[in-house]
């Protein structure tokens, strides 16, 4: 077998005699990495190739193997899981969520990572981008973009919406302050102008549904653009995707051009695809999420969705707004529940425009002046490092409150970034280096590379599995005797009952926090209302942010002010009482007794310590392949289960404020359709006394039980998994060669193939 192990240099096995070309061509899939990086790479490559090359060897032993008329299920399970490995293995997308306020700088960060100055619509005073924006690079050679709209019916719900947004019947006229149109119901107002033209928000719902719209509405949900250069797709994506405003129908334009504009308030989504990029690797998905949210439910939704699938989160800020922004402190904690409740195993933060400072200001205020400071470069480095400090801090704080205080994002060297898109294309204060752009892209390779030799484990493993099935088959019905006279089938079974208790009372540890919650939101719930949904000067200016909150059940998402969620806020008291033990019951990294992994550990050891007992009793001692299948297999369940679990603690997670909404959503209605005088007096009061009622009828212990409820199919669906899948393990493992033709032919040199690609890669 020796002969066959790669003989590595370093982490890569690399041919000396390699043609110059060749090995270009061989690198360039990994052009975005260092090389360093790229041998870890190639070097993963070549694990998976060769096992690849073991997974087929076997499959075509098997098939000569088998009969063809009358094949076993066992067989048939055997087959298919082998041509699903024998496929490439792919990297999942590795999402990284920009996330910010409007005009945070997003998209020019962006353009900066991929060296692509003005790809992505830029302005140096306003917000650009109007949706979510997906970009990742590929084997394509072409720039392409696919532009998602909304469906008519989406559309009308919206316009329906939009309209009752922004009526306002005379009664009303006099509650309106000056400017809360602009502020308010702006938004809503562009929209319907950009489709039907001005003062199309005097105009009926009715009225608008049989009017035709300025522009032709494609009737295909999807409009595909395609570009040789960056520049040509720039070009013809920026009218789809920047914000636009009642000034741009005075810009001068070509009817083309104005038509395509007149399309942002479709549009759902975009998608974009570049060539293989020498600064993004394949596989990873940016996202450039604006603003807190959508008005539009389907757009809201896809804000929603995008941050929760987000293996990371970059909070995104400008260096003038870092402190005490409102909107960054919202988005803070989204992303924060994100990693939660979410996929999302990593928060930064990024604070943009990092080169803005004024250096008279800044030395005349600075407090450590026995530091000379004599140019404006020292300045913003001075200056950076004391925003880092301060919000790094202050992240650590506010993650210490929900998560253990061994968390591995609590030790993060980097939780603070400050960069300059601006000055990393001009230079004229700081380096490329110093604006920390180079630093981004490291920290994007570094997740990739933790991704991939993640996968590769998990494959290796899986194949493993499969090799040692195929070996098993060629087992005697005396070694299938033994095991099954083993009592292991009841073993198991008694451990899975044990564990369920094991789940029962690590979840327990809820019923306390989750009932003192209760009891803290039944106090304050009055309160929290007035915090959100209240002004100091009074309920003039506010009726059509209220009719907005009221329209959308609870929740008002806009890209000029920060997320406002009841339902959310009504939760938080309980939130704040079950943070932690949440956070440790579902941490990923090993903790105590306390926390899930712990107990499914305990689990899978007390089983393969079980199966390795049988093992060392078997009669036949060279039957070592039925041990080790079940070895492996265990494990390969195991690790499909902790992925399963982390898909579905959201809805657990996110189970309270849902609950709350379902309760009030006959109230929001109600409270929606208040019209006339001291209208936004009367929403309140409605909504208030509705809180009041369901708050004393049981919201909140029906919000509690929802969770609870959640919990308990959380834990009936891993039992039932363990139950089924360690089940078809026995099954498959306790199959002899009487479910072949003939005897197998031997597999010790694909086996020992794959356990020496497992070792190795245990060791980088």
């Amino acid at each position: 077998m020796s002969d066959k192990r790669p003989e590595f240099s370093g982490a890569k096995g690399e041919d000396i005699n390699e043609p110059p070309a060749k090995k270009k061509r061989r690198l360039d899939p990994y052009r975005a990495f260092v090389p360093e990086e790229q041998e870890f790479l190639i070097a993963y490559e070549n694990m998976e190739s060769r096992i690849q090359n073991a997974l087929n060897t076997t499959y075509e032993k098997l098939t000569n193997s088998l009969s063809q008329d009358n094949m076993s299920d066992e067989i048939k399970y055997l087959k298919n899981r082998l041509l699903t490995l024998k496929e490439k293995s792919s990297l999942d997308p590795i999402y990284i969520g920009l996330v910010g306020s409007t005009g945070a700088g997003k998209s020019s960060l962006f353009n900066a990572i991929i060296e692509q100055q003005f790809f992505l619509p830029v302005s140096g005073s306003e917000a650009c981008t109007s949706c979510v924006v997906q970009v990742s690079s590929s084997q394509s050679k072409n720039y392409e973009a696919k532009i998602h709209l909304l469906s008519l019916q989406e559309w009308k719900e919206e316009m329906k919406n939009l309209v009752e947004l922004v009526r306002k019947p005379r009664a009303e006229e006099e509650e309106e302050e000056e400017g809360e149109g602009e502020d308010d119901v702006g938004e809503a107002v562009q929209k319907l102008r950009a489709l039907y033209g001005r003062h199309a928000e005097t105009r009926l719902y009715e009225d608008l549904l049989r009017a035709k719209p300025l522009v032709n509405i494609p009737a295909s949900k999807c409009i595909l653009l395609k570009g040789v250069q960056a520049k040509e797709l720039s070009d013809k994506l920026d009218p789809y995707v920047r914000c636009q405003s009642d000034k741009d129908e005075e810009e001068p334009a070509q009817e083309e051009e104005k038509a395509k504009m007149r399309l942002w308030p479709l549009i759902k989504y975009v998608e974009v695809t570049i060539p293989k990029s020498d600064m993004i690797p394949e596989g990873v998905v940016f996202m450039d999420i604006p603003g807190t949210g959508d008005y539009n439910s389907k757009r809201d939704e896809m804000w929603k969705e995008s941050i929760n699938k987000c293996s990371v989160i970059w909070v995104i800020s400008d260096i003038e707004r870092v402190v005490g922004d409102k909107v960054h402190e919202v988005l803070l904690t989204e992303s924060i529940k994100a990693y939660q409740g979410g996929m999302c195993s990593d928060i930064a933060l990024v604070v943009t425009k990092s080169d803005k400072l004024y250096l008279k200001e800044y030395l005349r205020e600075r407090k450590e002046k026995q530091k000379p400071i004599e140019t404006k470069h020292d300045a913003i480095l001075e200056r950076n490092a004391s925003v880092k400090r301060k919000k790094s801090n202050s992240m650590k704080t506010k993650l210490k409150k929900i998560l253990p205080s061994d968390s591995e994002i609590l030790n993060k060297a980097d939780l603070v970034y400050t960069v300059s898109a601006k000055e990393y294309w001009k230079e004229n204060y700081i380096t490329k280096e110093e604006t920390e752009i180079p630093k981004l892209r490291e920290y994007v390779r570094n997740i990739y590379l933790k991704e991939k030799k993640k996968l590769l484990v998990d494959y290796v493993t899986k194949a493993l599995s499969i090799v040692l099935l195929a070996e098993n088959f060629n087992s005697t019905r005396d070694m299938v005797d033994h095991y099954q006279q083993s009592g292991l089938e009841g073993f198991v079974e008694d451990k899975i009952k044990a564990l369920e208790k094991e789940i029962e009372q690590c979840f327990a540890q809820l019923e306390q926090p989750l009932n003192e919650g209760v009891k803290q939101a039944k106090l304050s719930h009055q309160k929290a209302f007035s915090q959100l949904l209240t002004r100091d000067t009074g309920y003039r200016g506010f009726h059509k942010t209220l009719k907005a909150v009221c329209q959308k059940n609870g929740v008002y998402a806009s890209r000029v002010f920060a997320r406002i969620d009841l339902n959310v806020t009504l939760a938080q008291p309980i939130y704040d009482k079950i943070n932690s033990k949440f956070a440790n019951i579902f941490r990923i990294q090993k903790g105590t007794r306390a926390s899930l992994k712990p107990c499914l550990d305990m689990f899978k050891d007390s089983v393969q310590e079980k199966i390795r007992e049988v093992g060392k009793k078997s009669p036949v001692t060279s039957d070592h392949c039925k041990l080790n299948f079940f070895i492996e297999e265990t494990n390969v369940i195991l690790r499909t289960l902790e992925r399963e679990i982390l898909k579905k603690k959201m809805a657990v997670y996110e189970s309270l404020p849902l609950s709350i909404q379902s309760d009030l959503k006959p109230h929001y209605e109600e409270a929606a359709k208040i019209h006339g005088p001291q209208s936004c007096q009367r929403m309140q009061n409605t909504l208030k006394e509705s809180i009041e009622k369901k708050a004393e009828g049981g919201m909140f212990e029906t919000a509690k039980e929802k969770m609870k409820m959640q919990l308990q199919e959380l834990k009936d669906s891993i039992v039932t998994k363990l139950q089924t899948d360690i089940s078809t393990m026995l099954k498959l493992g306790l199959s002899h060669r009487e479910k072949l033709t003939e005897k197998l032919s031997d597999l010790q040199d694909e086996y020992q193939e794959i356990e020496w690609t497992h070792k190795m890669l245990q060791r980088m």
